[in-house]
């Protein structure tokens, strides 16, 4: 995990709202597309990059991909920026 990654991925405000969406459940592709009003290859994008990013995994149920937070990748992010900003010189 690098946290360009993960900020690069968190600059874009679609991608920041399907991340909400996720904290109250996991969702299949076709309930993240009811909130949009973009292409279905245009989500794709958005859910590749978040994906490369480890901010959300996917995981097969039948025909639907379901998507879910990575909360293991927020915490180490969360510890890193902790250890920068308490960095003592």
């Amino acid at each position: 995990m690098t946290l360009n990654k993960t900020f690069s991925a968190l600059n874009d405000p679609t991608r920041r709202t399907i991340l909400d969406l996720l904290k109250k459940r996991d969702l299949s592709v076709a309930e993240i597309a009811q909130h949009f009003s973009i292409t279905l290859p245009t989500l794709s994008h958005h859910l590749s990059a978040l994906k490369d990013a480890d901010l959300v995994t996917a995981q097969r149920q039948g025909t639907q991909m379901i998507y879910s937070l990575n909360l293991s990748v927020f915490e180490a992010v969360a510890k890193e920026l902790y250890a920068f900003f308490n960095h003592k010189k």
